[in-house]
């Protein structure tokens, strides 16, 4: 009977803003990666555990590859190139919207994997009938690939789909995660990540880049209410005003905002304490990166 049963780790890579934090909150049926619309909102690898009767499969959400201008983003793409090294399938997502161009140089990379590689076309439910049969050939065109499903990852189009093709994909393993583990990422990692994506949702331009999070306090009082302090740090003086806002109107929003999805969480009270502090040039200070947990 334990033949029967199939485990493994499956990465969902691409270029930055085509749905991958989407799809795998999909998939698991609640999220565990923050989503917006700006593109490199995921920093680190992101895993994912979705356990059905017959498999255990083990998803990886990494950063999107891009062209890095500092020292966080060059740590972002080498986290999302190493991953493609510890896997039993690669998940490659595009959508309709973005240059073939810089799929062709990803998946140029793609060359001595020996593992099935699936090509994930997203965003079907917003895309014009004729482009994908276009999408597929030009696609087609660059490498084999084992499977190619167009989804919505927003939509559930085709997931359980995609399920069942990677599951004949997997070998035959053990169950590496309890039944009811979905992520083995800590509550507080997912804390400075949830205060971050909601920065990143009332900010523009270079702010939500320049953005970083740093739980300082994590209590637990006698009333059951979860103490949080957190530093957020900025790189000029000029976002650190930005954030805190008129009369700290801003700062006030993104903290009820966090606070309200961290007691979702946590599934009990929380009070967030949070404070904006410049950290000038921390993207590219080695110390700066390891100390915010960009390893």
């Amino acid at each position: 009977m334990e033949d029967s049963f199939r485990s493994g780790y499956v990465s969902i890579t691409g270029r930055p803003n085509v749905g991958k934090s989407t799809l795998l909150n999909a998939l698991l049926g609640q999220k565990i990666a923050i989503v917006t619309d700006r593109p490199q909102t995921t920093r680190n690898r992101l895993l994912g555990i979705k356990t059905l009767p017959d498999a255990q499969i083990i998803f990886i959400d990494t950063p999107g590859i891009h062209q890095p201008r500092h020292l966080l983003g060059r740590k972002m793409v080498h986290t999302a190139k190493e991953v493609l090294q510890e896997i039993d399938v690669v998940i490659f997502m595009t959508d309709s919207y973005k240059a073939l161009g810089q799929d062709r140089e990803i998946l140029s990379s793609f060359a001595n994997i020996e593992v099935p590689v699936f090509l994930l076309i997203n965003k079907i439910d917003v895309m014009p009938k004729a482009e994908l049969p276009r999408i597929i050939g030009e696609y087609s065109g660059i490498r084999p690939f084992a499977e190619i499903i167009p989804v919505s990852a927003e939509k559930g189009t085709h997931l359980d789909l995609l399920l069942d093709t990677i599951k004949k994909y997997l070998p035959s393993g053990p169950k590496y995660y309890p039944d009811d583990l979905v992520t083995d990422q800590i509550e507080r990692f997912m804390a400075t990540e949830i205060i971050r994506e909601k920065i990143m949702l009332k900010t523009s331009d270079e702010i939500p880049y320049s953005v970083a999070v740093e739980v300082l306090e994590w209590k637990e009082r006698q009333n059951g209410v979860v103490a949080i302090s957190a530093n957020i740090y900025v790189e000029r003086e000029g976002q650190k005003g930005i954030i805190i806002g008129d009369k700290g109107k801003l700062l006030k929003m993104i903290g009820t905002n966090a606070r309200i999805e961290i007691e979702k969480l946590l599934g009990t009270k929380v009070f967030l304490e949070l404070w904006v502090k410049v950290r000038s040039g921390w993207r590219d200070d080695k110390r700066a990166l390891h100390e915010l947990g960009y390893n």
